[in-house]
């Protein structure tokens, strides 16, 4: 009975990676069709992706993903260690609050957060105009008196929602770290900042580079939220793959889909090769205390 359970069980879960894989693999595999066709195959070419880096609406928008992407992580893994750090310093009553908060946009729904910002900035800009005519008045220096969203607005919410993200990676390693090291290095002469540098980054490091990745992992692979904060100056890459779409399917956007279904693999392995290396470099450790 239970070889039975155990046969069914793995059949189950072949049946369900087959689902959820087989579309991917089919997608990567007609982005080396010669042919136009996603359901004939008529050899194996390079074409599409030659097409594809002579695009210069996608070029464009590799660019600005990339660009946000990179910019959203550094911000946000500066910003998400010291709130870290923060928190660590909190009492446990005022901490846990504050915690809880700062999950809610990791559970919360996309198009909830996408729509509430889109609706912020159009307020925000809305009243802008009325301040920045009025400060204009002073004949200090001028403001323009006319805010659209855009690039800017794309990444203010790129870096709000990985925030949490890089505090919830931060965070573990360190309440791992030994209070009393940082009070020891002040005691041999540190100043506060030297023992920041010398002591907190380099224990809590892998932390940081694990939330970096993350951030920028969700950075790129990001659709709603940029779709209801980039306005109609700027375009991700998963927004104009989602443009194409409307029309009709081609091998273009097979190579677009390969492509980015790769670097966000890549991306996490490394996140999970690290997180395995340190969990058997704290074994071992463990072992020789």
């Amino acid at each position: 009975m239970k070889k039975n359970n155990s046969f069914l069980d793995r059949l189950f879960m072949a049946l369900v990676f087959v689902f959820l894989y087989a579309p991917i693999v089919l997608l990567i595999v007609f982005s080396f069709n010669s042919g136009n066709s996603n359901m004939v195959w008529k050899g194996f070419s390079l074409h599409w992706y030659t097409k594809l880096f002579r695009n210069r609406i996608i070029m464009q928008s590799v660019y600005t993903t990339l660009l946000v992407s990179l910019l959203a992580t550094i911000i946000a893994t500066v910003a998400g260690t010291f709130a870290a750090i923060g928190f660590y310093a909190m009492r446990r009553r005022v901490r846990n609050p504050l915690m809880t908060v700062n999950n809610i946009p990791m559970m919360n729904a996309d198009i909830v957060t996408g729509v509430s910002m889109c609706l912020l900035f159009v307020a925000f800009f809305s009243g802008w105009g009325s301040f920045a005519s009025w400060f204009n008045t002073l004949g200090l220096f001028r403001l323009p008196t006319h805010l659209t969203m855009g690039f800017g607005t794309l990444l203010i919410a790129h870096i709000t929602f990985n925030i949490p993200y890089v505090i919830l990676s931060v965070g573990p390693k360190l309440r791992q770290m030994d209070r009393n090291l940082v009070d020891a290095a002040m005691d041999l002469g540190c100043t506060w900042m030297q023992a920041f540098w010398k002591v907190i980054i380099p224990e809590i490091k892998p932390g940081i580079v694990s939330g970096a990745l993350t951030a920028f992992t969700m950075s790129i692979d990001d659709f709603v939220i940029s779709y209801f904060t980039a306005g109609s100056s700027s375009s991700t890459l998963a927004m104009t793959i989602y443009g194409m779409t409307k029309k009709k399917v081609t091998p273009e956007i097979n190579a677009i889909s390969t492509l980015l279904f790769v670097t966000v693999l890549v991306l996490l392995a490394v996140i999970n090769i690290r997180e395995a290396r340190q969990e058997r470099k704290q074994a071992a450790e463990l072992r020789k205390a």
